[in-house]
């Protein structure tokens, strides 16, 4: 495992430690990044109420988004797992099949679909639900829908491969015993699905936290994330020092997250055994 460890250690670590030795630097405007060492731009970030909402914005939608996704996935999820049909192996394959397709290009398919002359107006103005168009794209509803699209597929086969591996005969013992198809997801299948669910759930919120491409194309100039903002200090303004403290920011953010829904999991598994 050394020669492996050390290979992530150089491709991940050293840009990281350089980058992080970065976000000490001075910006002087008109030269770009001067050598120093001042906690200016961390000062900056915590003192500046806009990218304080940033942050708090790009949490908000990593949470919501990876909610959303586990409770649409779950259903799909069982049914892929417990399905004897001989057509389960494309079924997977459809599943994974929008991982192929990159997430510009999915993102542009959801402009198409929720823009004022798009699909979903245009239906739902044809059977007579609306008379004029209502307001989809460039809306956070928006980025809600295209971000959950992208990670959907990531929390389907996480909890499929674990549902999978839930004794089919445990639920059908809790059927016999009384208890209704509610109870057994409730008290059997979920609890021992957990593992899975923790999985998916720090998976899909990692992507969550760091989307870029669907909400610059689906949420418009006017909406921000920590991902976006970071390019924005970076590329347009030339401010690295700034970007790499908004990168470690972001990390930061990600890292407590994870630990956070790790933990709360964890102690679920623990009650229900």
């Amino acid at each position: 495992m050394v020669p492996a460890a050390l290979l992530v250690l150089a491709v991940l670590g050293m840009p990281l430690v350089t980058l992080f030795r970065y976000s000490f630097n001075r910006f002087v405007p008109g030269q770009g990044m001067a050598e120093a060492f001042t906690w200016a731009n961390y000062q900056r970030f915590f003192s500046d109420p806009y990218f304080i909402n940033v942050l708090g914005t790009t949490v908000q939608m990593a949470v919501l988004c990876t909610v959303l996704s586990l409770i649409l996935a779950f259903p799909v999820a069982y049914f892929l797992a417990r399905t004897q049909s001989k057509y389960k192996s494309l079924l997977i394959i459809l599943t994974v099949f929008p991982l192929l397709v990159g997430n510009v290009v999915r993102a542009a398919g959801w402009m198409a679909l929720l823009g004022n002359n798009g699909f979903v107006n245009t239906i739902l103005i044809g059977v007579g639900i609306l008379d004029t168009p209502v307001k989809i794209l460039y809306t956070p509803t928006a980025v809600v829908i295209g971000i959950v699209a992208v990670v959907l597929p990531f929390m389907i086969l996480t909890l499929q491969s674990v549902i999978e591996s839930i004794d089919r005969s445990i639920e059908e013992a809790a059927l016999n015993l009384g208890a209704g198809p509610f109870t057994v997801f409730r008290r059997v299948t979920f609890p021992l699905s957990l593992p899975g669910v923790l999985a998916g759930t720090v998976l899909v919120g990692i992507l969550c936290m760091n989307a870029y491409a669907t909400p610059v194309l689906l949420g418009g100039p006017q909406f921000k994330m920590m991902a976006p903002a970071l390019y924005d200090q970076m590329i347009r303004a030339n401010n690295w020092p700034f970007g790499a403290a908004l990168a470690f920011v972001l990390m930061v953010a990600t890292v407590l997250l994870t630990i956070a829904s790790t933990l709360a999991l964890k102690r679920r598994t623990a009650r229900d055994q």
